[in-house]
């Protein structure tokens, strides 16, 4: 692999912006600092004073493989993501079959093999009759165990009070909650539809699945992460009820300790709210619901102030034509991830975030709270994951997404900065307007 030299760049890593260049060797990131000489047979790329950071790390995102893969799989959604920056992605259990035990982690593992743009990892899930998987995991071999304590595909609803407790006794590795109560959003649901069948009005869909029922869970889930000492991350914050349950403060504290419970919301959250139902429809229909604008304007602030931990996608396609359907028969979820950082740069141009503080929620964080190896920061020695931005405004287009299910609810939007370069593991994965190469991504491994 030839070796790159970056120069010009106004690097932004571990709260620090400044000026200087960056040497790419063997995949790895061999030199950081100012005035850096090209050696023979460098390539050279003047980024003329364009931020260059570090990869993003996505630990939530549903690529739909095995079993769903006509709206989208891992080649596809892993090239979508590259093309936004994202260079690492963590993938969600809840596929057909679901990913119960270490056989169904490892037949992950062989799909994502050289046909992966990005370094991935999968996710053990919990079910109501999988405690012994869940007691004898390898904790090298997955980021985290996902429960969902509210509703999901199969099996994996854990609300077995004895079997939710065990999970939360034996994990071995971090615990990462879907949070919403089932009974009361059931409640809900069943009232809206004795009053408009099952055609109700989309902009109802934070209602049915309610702020109230997020709260129930997400307290459910801290009291039993603090009864048996658990690494806890509940996903997708949605509420700024929420927000009080959680510890501010940066997730490794100046003594060097880690926070033990952690909250992440997503980038969806800060850009709609209950206004944009009128427009989008089932487009934005996802779970937890995005909520009102009162709420938005809170996650922001959580995230500048560190109560909220990471930023994250949770990338979960649906085809059009699934969209369309009643809101009963309408799946919840929205492809993300080749658009997410340009939204997540939107937050530091509106002035809510630093780009600092961004790059920490969206790449250190996740690397940290999932003790991901050599990944995550611009660090000599560390793998060579970047991502060039520009400032140059476009507007996303339908024919432009690279995800299966070929569209995007940001379509239409104006983005003030664009992607203008991704690499993975040293090697330029997207040019600014294409894939390059083959697939690069490798197998996240875990340091603890």
């Amino acid at each position: 692999m030839p070796s790159t030299l970056i120069v010009n760049a106004r690097l932004v890593n571990e709260d620090r912006e400044f000026e200087g260049d960056l040497r790419i060797e063997k995949g790895r990131i061999a030199e950081i600092g100012s005035g850096l000489s090209p050696r023979e047979g460098d390539a050279i790329v003047d980024a003329a004073g364009r931020r260059v950071l570090p990869g993003m790390i996505d630990d939530q995102v549903h690529f739909r493989e095995p079993g769903l893969e006509y709206k989208a799989d891992i080649a596809t959604e892993s090239a979508a993501a590259v093309a936004g920056g994202l260079t690492s992605f963590m993938d969600m259990p809840n596929t057909n079959p679901p990913t119960l035990d270490a056989a169904a982690l490892e037949d992950k593992y062989r799909r994502a093999a050289g046909r992966a743009w990005g370094n991935h990892g999968f996710y053990l899930g919990a079910s109501n009759d999988n405690l012994e998987a869940i007691r004898v995991l390898d904790p090298l071999t997955a980021p985290g165990i996902k429960v969902f304590m509210g509703a999901s595909t199969g099996n994996m609803l854990v609300d077995n009070p004895e079997t939710l407790d065990g999970i939360f006794r034996e994990a071995p590795t971090p615990i990462i909650t879907h949070c919403e109560d089932t009974p009361m959003i059931d409640a809900e649901l069943a009232r809206y539809k004795a009053k408009y069948g099952d055609d109700i009005p989309a902009e109802c869909h934070p209602d049915i699945r309610s702020r109230e029922a997020c709260m129930k869970s997400t307290l459910l889930a801290i009291s039993l992460a603090k009864k048996h000492g658990t690494r806890l991350h509940v996903l997708h914050i949605s509420t700024a009820d929420e927000l009080a349950l959680f510890e501010r403060g940066p997730l490794i504290r100046a003594d060097g300790t880690r926070k033990r419970i952690t909250a992440e919301t997503c980038v969806h959250f800060l850009r709609f709210d209950r206004a944009d139902y009128a427009r989008l429809g089932h487009l934005i229909k996802c779970n937890p619901a995005i909520k009102d604008a009162s709420d938005r304007e809170a996650l922001l602030r959580a995230l500048a102030d560190d109560t909220i931990d990471v930023l994250a996608t949770d990338h979960a396609p649906h085809t059009l034509e699934e969209k369309a359907r009643p809101y009963t028969s309408a799946p919840s979820g929205l492809p993300l991830v080749q658009y997410a950082l340009n939204a997540a740069l939107e937050c530091v141009r509106e002035g809510s975030l630093t780009t600092a503080q961004m790059v920490r929620k969206f790449a250190h964080a996740p690397a940290q709270l999932f003790d991901v190896k050599e990944r995550g920061f611009l660090r000599e020695g560390y793998w060579a994951d970047l991502v060039m931005v520009a400032d140059e405004p476009f507007t996303v287009r339908r024919e432009d997404v690279l995800s299966k299910c070929g569209w995007s609810p940001f379509e239409g939007a104006t983005f003030h900065t664009r992607i203008a370069s991704t690499w993975v593991n040293g090697q330029l994965a997207w040019d600014g307007r294409m894939l390059v190469g083959t697939p690069n991504g490798k197998r996240l491994e875990f340091d603890r």
